[in-house]
C-alpha cells in the first residue's frame, strides 16, 4: 500500500527472487517512460522500493504521481 511520507508516495514491493524483482522494474520502467514520469527507486535482491514525487512541482505529490502509482499497482494485480 502506498504511503505518503515527506512529500512522496512510497512503497516497497517484495518478490520471490531477484529475477522477479528485476522483471517488475522493467515493466515499471516501460510504463513510466510512456507517462514521462519517472520514479526514484532502489533494488536489493528481491525488494524494490519506489518513491514518487513531482520534481517540477517543487518535490510535491501531484496527480502524475497518483496516476503512476495506480499504473504500478495494476502491474502487480
Amino acid at each position: 500500500m502506498w504511503q505518503e511520507k515527506d512529500n512522496k508516495l512510497e512503497q516497497t514491493f517484495t518478490f520471490k527472487n531477484f529475477s522477479e524483482a528485476f522483471a517488475f522494474m522493467t515493466r515499471v520502467a516501460l510504463v513510466a517512460e510512456k507517462m514521462d514520469h519517472h520514479p526514484d527507486w532502489s533494488n536489493s535482491w528481491n525488494k524494490v522500493h519506489i518513491q514518487l514525487t513531482t520534481h517540477s512541482a517543487g518535490n510535491k505529490i501531484t496527480e502524475k504521481d497518483r496516476k503512476l502509482a495506480e499504473a504500478i499497482d495494476r502491474l502487480i494485480n
